[in-house]
């Protein structure tokens, strides 16, 4: 051992010695042993304070940020919140408007309804006059026959010349079917014989022009002729003037002397 280490542990047995024995002296260095050890733990408190309050101010500035989204988060909630209301009004008066709608569309079906019975009740109406207006017709047609067969011979002589004593309602037999004629008589024009044929309608339109130029097409082969023709009525429609003048047709009025 050297003599320099000899010293250090002398001097550190004289000084565990004095510590034994002096207690004052055992105070003094344990007091400057604590108070290093705590400006130590000062400086390491110093240094977590630190970055606790750099971690305070980063989690501060979060937390603001978060309250700031949550602040946007509830402001979109409070739109979203709005939109959803007005979407309910709004379907709420859609729901209205569909409910006024249904019940319209189920008057107009009731007045639909109640129009096509009308409708059903008219035509069937129209029928009955139909038939009524047909028997009607029937009856002038036959009380008008009756005054052409007195009036015709004379206007036939005075205005065609032609002498006829008398006409009659005749059945002519066609490819062995009876076809009806109102109208029939045989006279003479210029001392040459010629048939009379005719029809007599209370009123003539075009239509009884046509259905009489049927009749008379199918009759006229079996005629000798000449044949006049003509349609004898109370009233006369310009659209048979012209029918008949197309078809050779005499058209006489009831007033027509």
């Amino acid at each position: 051992m050297s003599k320099i280490e000899k010293k250090v542990l002398k001097i550190k047995e004289e000084f565990l010695k004095v510590l034994k024995e002096d207690e004052e002296f055992r105070y003094v260095i344990a007091g400057y042993l604590n108070l290093t050890d705590i400006r130590t733990s000062l400086a390491k408190l110093a240094e977590a304070q630190a970055k606790t309050e750099e971690r305070l101010t980063r989690l501060e500035e979060a937390v603001e940020r978060l309250a700031e989204a949550q602040k946007r988060t509830e402001e979109r909630v409070t739109r979203l919140e709005e939109a959803v209301a007005k979407l309910a009004e709004a379907q709420a008066k859609t729901e209205e408007r569909l409910t006024r709608l249904e019940e319209a569309v189920e008057r107009l079906a009731e007045a639909q309804k109640r129009t096509e019975e009308r409708v059903n009740e008219l035509s069937n109406a129209m029928k009955m006059l139909s038939i009524q207006v047909e028997r009607l017709s029937d009856v002038v047609g036959f009380s008008l026959e009756d005054v052409a067969k007195v009036v015709l011979p004379g206007w036939l002589l005075r205005h065609e010349k032609i002498n006829i004593e008398s006409l009659e309602r005749k059945f002519l037999e066609v490819n062995g079917e009876l076809i009806e004629v109102n109208l029939y008589g045989e006279g003479e024009k210029n001392g040459l014989k010629i048939t009379v044929i005719g029809e007599a309608k209370s009123r003539i339109y075009e239509k009884d022009v046509k259905d009489f130029c049927k009749k008379i097409s199918r009759i006229e082969k079996t005629l000798k002729p000449p044949v006049y023709k003509l349609m004898f009525g109370f009233l006369i429609h310009p659209t048979a003037e012209k029918e008949a003048e197309a078809y050779g047709i005499k058209l006489i009025a009831s007033y027509m002397r």
